[in-house]
């Protein structure tokens, strides 16, 4: 199973922490949303993979959209 670990945390390291954030959110492991996204992306010939990268996508946006200012000096 090392074989499809390594990659997958090669690009979840790399590619704006998607399944840790989807899974703090859900409050699950990550390593269960990144396991998801893999059989996914498995079982559907990379609708998964489409998938991941449609939310990481949206989740840039809304960080930059959506920062969080300590004070009205910051703009």
């Amino acid at each position: 199973m090392e074989i499809f670990y390594k990659p997958l945390h090669f690009f979840q390291k790399r590619g704006y922490y998607v399944c840790q954030r989807i899974a703090d959110r859900i409050g699950i492991r990550a390593k269960v949303v990144r396991t998801t996204f893999m059989y996914l992306t498995f079982v559907t010939i990379g609708f998964g993979f489409a998938l991941y990268l449609f939310l990481a996508f949206w989740m840039k946006i809304k960080d930059i959209i959506y920062t969080k200012r300590t004070s009205v000096f910051d703009l």
